[in-house]
C-alpha cells in the first residue's frame, strides 16, 4: 500500500510521521523549506506532561535538557502575591504523583530545539522519507489514493494512501481542498523578549497583572528556559501601539528593575511581536485528505497552547490511519478524527472567547465584586497549567466511537473518553514499565487491576484467578491487542477491566471480566468490526469522493523529466 504523505515538516508533521512508524505505516513528508529552522529563542512551546511524554516516546528523550520544567507557578497582581502553586516535576515515584495533589509541571522548550530533536528522530527512522524544497501546488484524489504535484526545483509527482496538510495557517493544502478557515485575527498581541537574566524566582513562571510600573501595560510573564533564559511576554493593545525597538528595551529594563528592584545585567538574546488569531477550519477531513495543527485551527490567546493542541491532533490521526493502513478501510473510524478533534479545539476556542470579555474587559464594578481578581487569576493560570477548560486534556466523551451505554460502566474515576492516568503496569510475561510507554503502538490495551501482583509468581500468572478468562476474552478482539495488569488504579476496585485506545483514551471500564461486553467496545471503538481482507472503496463510499479517472501512479516519485526514484 501506498505510504502516507504528510505535507509539512513543523513540529505536527514530524510527529505525525513518527507515530504513524512507530505503528509500522510508512510516510513522505513533503517540506516546503530547506530542511532546517533558525534558532529563534524567542518562539518557544509549552508541551502538557501527556504530550511531552509522547515526544519521548517517538525518540526525542533529550528535550528535557533543550527545555525546563517549571518547578512552580507564581501570579501577582499590582504588588501582591495572589497564588504560588507548587508543581510537579515528574521525581520520585509517579505512582504517589497523584496523591501529592501538586499539578504536573509542563515542558517549556524552543520551538527549533522541538523541531530539531524530531527532525533527527524521523531522520533515524527507516519508514520516515523527509523531502526539502517540496512545495506542493496540485492534489488529485481517486478511489484508491491521492497524488500531488510539487513544484520546482523538483518537479514530482508524489502517490499515496492519504494526505494530511500539517503545512501551517497558510495552509496549501486547506486551499486546495477550498476549505474554508473562519474565525477572530488579533485577538491578543504580545511584545515577546527571549533574555538571560537572574530574576528572584529561579525555576517559577510568573504572571504579572497590572504591574506598578509605567511601561507594564495590562500584563507581563516571564516563563524560565535552561541556562538562566527567560521568555518575557508583555500584553499590548489589541490595536494602535507600535512596537519600536527602543520601546522594548523600555520595557525590559522597567519590567526587570520592577522585579528586582533595580535592573540587573542582563543579555537581550531576541525579540519579537506575537499576533494571535483564533480561526477553525470548517472540515478536517474530505476523502483522503485530512487537516492538523495550524491548518485546522490557531489558538492561544489566555494562555492555551495551540502546538500542544496540534500534536493530540497527531496522536488522534495517527493510530486511525495506522488502523486503516493495516487493516483496510474503515471510514467511519477516520470520520472520528474530525469528530473528537475539532470538537475538542472547538470547545477550547470557546471556553477562550468567553473568557477574554471577563478578563480584557477593563475595570467597572467587576473589580469591586470581592474575590474577582482571584477569578480572574485562575482563569488566566488553567491555560498556562493545562486545567479547566482553557488546559485540561481533552475528553472524548461523546465521541462516534464510543460503546453503547450499557458498556460504559463507570467503576474509575476515570470517565470513558478521559486519559487514563499512567500507572505501573506489567505483561504477564513479567516485564514491568508505565502504562503511557505501552501507547502508540497501533494496538488497544487491555489492563486487568489485580492488588497483589507484585508478589505473583510469574509462572502461573495465565493459570491463575481470572487471567484464563480474560485471556481468552482479549484473544477473540478485533485488531490487535495487549493485555497488562497493574496493582491498583485510581476509583477502581480488584478484578476491574479497561480497554484503552492506541493513544491513551479510556474506551470503557468494567466490573470484573466480561467478554461480550468488551467486544462490543473494542469493535466500536475501531470504527466496527474490522473486514477480513481489504476492499476496494467504490467512489462516493465515506464521503464525496469521485472518480478522478487518472492512472494509478507508481509509489516512487516520477519526476518531470519522466525518470522515476529520485535524482
Amino acid at each position: 500500500m501506498d505510504p502516507v504523505i504528510v505535507v509539512g515538516a513543523g513540529p505536527v508533521g514530524l510527529t505525525l510521521s513518527l507515530a504513524l512508524a512507530a505503528q509500522g505505516v510508512p510516510s513522505v513528508v513533503l517540506d516546503e523549506g530547506p530542511g532546517a529552522e533558525e534558532p529563534r529563542p524567542a518562539r518557544t512551546v509549552v508541551l502538557r506532561e501527556d504530550t511531552a511524554d509522547l515526544m519521548g516516546r517517538l525518540g526525542c528523550r533529550e528535550l528535557d535538557r533543550a527545555g525546563l520544567r517549571w518547578s512552580g507557578w507564581r501570579s501577582m497582581r499590582r504588588k501582591q502575591l495572589v497564588r504560588n502553586v507548587p508543581l510537579s516535576g515528574g521525581d520520585g515515584d509517579p505512582d504517589e504523583a497523584p496523591l501529592t495533589g501538586l499539578l504536573p509541571a509542563p515542558l517549556h522548550v524552543p520551538q527549533h530545539a522541538l523541531s530539531a530533536a524530531l527532525r533527527a528522530a524521523a531522520d533515524k527512522a527507516p519508514l520516515v522519507q523527509r523531502v526539502p524544497l517540496s512545495r506542493i501546488d496540485t492534489l488529485e484524489q481517486d478511489p484508491d489514493g491521492i497524488t500531488v504535484h510539487t513544484r520546482e526545483p523538483g518537479s514530482t509527482w508524489w502517490r499515496g494512501s492519504y494526505l494530511v496538510g500539517c503545512d501551517g495557517a497558510r495552509s496549501t493544502v486547506r486551499k486546495l481542498l477550498d476549505i474554508r478557515f473562519p474565525g477572530r485575527t488579533a485577538v491578543e498581541r504580545h511584545a515577546v523578549a527571549a533574555l538571560r537574566a537572574e530574576l528572584p524566582w529561579p525555576g517559577e513562571a510568573v504572571l504579572h497583572r497590572q504591574p506598578p510600573w509605567r511601561t507594564g501595560g495590562a500584563e507581563v510573564s516571564a516563563r524560565p528556559l535552561p541556562d538562566g533564559v527567560w521568555r518575557l511576554d508583555w500584553l499590548l493593545p489589541p490595536r494602535g501601539e507600535l512596537v519600536t525597538p527602543e520601546a522594548l528595551i523600555t520595557r525590559v529594563r522597567d519590567t526587570l528593575a520592577g522585579w528586582c528592584g533595580e535592573t540587573p545585567a542582563y543579555e537581550l538574546l531576541d525579540t519579537g511581536v506575537h499576533t494571535l488569531h483564533h480561526r477553525l477550519a470548517r472540515r478536517w477531513r474530505k476523502q483522503r485528505a485530512f487537516l492538523a495543527g495550524d491548518a485546522a485551527h490557531l489558538l492561544g490567546a489566555v494562555g492555551t497552547q495551540g502546538l500542544d493542541e496540534g500534536v493530540r491532533d497527531a496522536e488522534n490521526l495517527a493510530w486511525k490511519l495506522a488502523h486503516t493502513w493495516h487493516h483496510g478501510p474503515a471510514e467511519h473510524l477516520l470520520d472520528s478524527y474530525q469528530a473528537e478533534r475539532r470538537a475538542a479545539v472547538a470547545s477550547r476556542l470557546r471556553a477562550a472567547d468567553q473568557s477574554l470579555p471577563i478578563l480584557r474587559g477593563g475595570g467597572g464594578l467587576r473589580t469591586l465584586v470581592p474575590g474577582a481578581a482571584r477569578g480572574h487569576d485562575t482563569l488566566l493560570s488553567d491555560g498556562h497549567l493545562g486545567c479547566g477548560a482553557l488546559g485540561a486534556p481533552p475528553s472524548y466523551s461523546h465521541s462516534p466511537l464510543a460503546p453503547p451505554h450499557t458498556e460504559a460502566h463507570a467503576v474509575v474515576g476515570t470517565p470513558p473518553g478521559a486519559p487514563v492516568v499512567d500507572v505501573t503496569v506489567t505483561v504477564p510475561d513479567g516485564t514491568t514499565g508505565r502504562l503511557r510507554e505501552r501507547l502508540g503502538k497501533g494496538h488497544q490495551l487491555v489492563v486487568l487491576v489485580a492488588p497483589g501482583t507484585g508478589v505473583w509468581d510469574r509462572r502461573h500468572w495465565r493459570t491463575a484467578g481470572v487471567m484464563p478468562r480474560l485471556t481468552d476474552a482479549v484473544a477473540a478482539l478485533p485488531g490487535s491487542t495487549e493485555l497488562l495488569v497493574t496493582e491498583s488504579y485510581p476509583g477502581a476496585s480488584a478484578h476491574t477491566v479497561l480497554l484503552v485506545r492506541p493513544d491513551g483514551h479510556l474506551v470503557a471500564a468494567f466490573g470484573g471480566v466480561r467478554p461480550a461486553e468488551l467486544l462490543t467496545a473494542a469493535r466500536a471503538a475501531l470504527g466496527g468490526a474490522p473486514r477480513e481482507a481489504r476492499e476496494p472503496v467504490e467512489p462516493g463510499e465515506g464521503g464525496d469522493e469521485q472518480d478522478t479517472g487518472r492512472e494509478p501512479l507508481p509509489r516512487a516519485p516520477v519526476h518531470a523529466d519522466g525518470t522515476a526514484g529520485p535524482h
